[in-house]
């Protein structure tokens, strides 16, 4: 099993990266949370997980195990696959997610794309303590559906590309239908406009997720 990967950065995307190590580039998929502290160039840790089936191999990978941990203990539960857990972690931090078990919040883990009010409560049965206690290293983070934090506007570099819509893009890829995702990345462009900031495609991403996990679909 690959635990974790230590490297260059070579590239960083809405929903993946390639770091080198040994002279071999590794592609992972990961959390917008994740790749938002991944600079190209830049020597970078992540942990990891291999996720075999028969047709592919995918590393998943995370800023510190204790998400990679959570995803470990996400894909246990019936019915929730790779695609879904990862998901879950964009949504949520660990510890929401532990809250949210822990309360059985069904609403609060409906809020993740793809995962029902049935299948909510079947993570919940399936879960339950495994993810382990809550920690309160997140007591400071952003609340689910706020649309922009602080200090997180700054000048775009984008060599002539689309932010809104490669945004949309990764959040459908990640499990909202595309109305929603457009919706949300609207939203949330509005705001910043009227803040007078020019957000990064990463932290556009980081803001339409906070304000999909609020709640706010139409």
């Amino acid at each position: 099993m690959i635990a974790s990967l230590r490297g260059t950065v070579l590239s960083v995307g809405l929903t993946g990266a390639v770091i080198e190590t040994g002279g071999v580039g590794m592609s992972i998929q990961a959390t917008p949370t994740t790749l938002s502290g991944l600079r190209v160039g830049e020597e970078a840790l992540v942990h990891t997980e291999l996720v075999v089936r028969e047709d592919s191999l995918t590393l998943f990978g995370f800023a510190d195990a204790d998400e990679r941990d959570s995803f470990r203990t996400l894909m246990s539960a019936k019915g929730v696959g790779a695609k879904l857990a990862l998901a879950m972690l964009a949504v949520h931090t660990p510890n929401t997610l532990r809250r949210a078990i822990a309360s059985q919040d069904v609403a609060a883990l409906t809020r993740v794309p793809g995962l029902g009010p049935k299948g909510a409560q079947r993570v919940i049965l399936d879960v339950a303590d495994k993810l382990g206690p809550v920690t309160g290293d997140d007591l400071n983070a952003p609340q689910a559906g706020s649309g922009i934090a602080e200090g997180e506007g700054h000048e775009t570099v984008t060599d002539g590309a689309q932010p809104s819509a490669d945004v949309v893009a990764a959040l459908v890829q990640l499990g909202w239908n595309e109305a929603s995702a457009r919706q949300a990345v609207t939203a949330v462009e509005s705001d910043y406009a009227e803040a007078g900031k020019d957000p990064d495609m990463a932290v556009l991403l980081r803001a339409s997720l906070r304000w999909l996990g609020g709640g706010n679909r139409g």
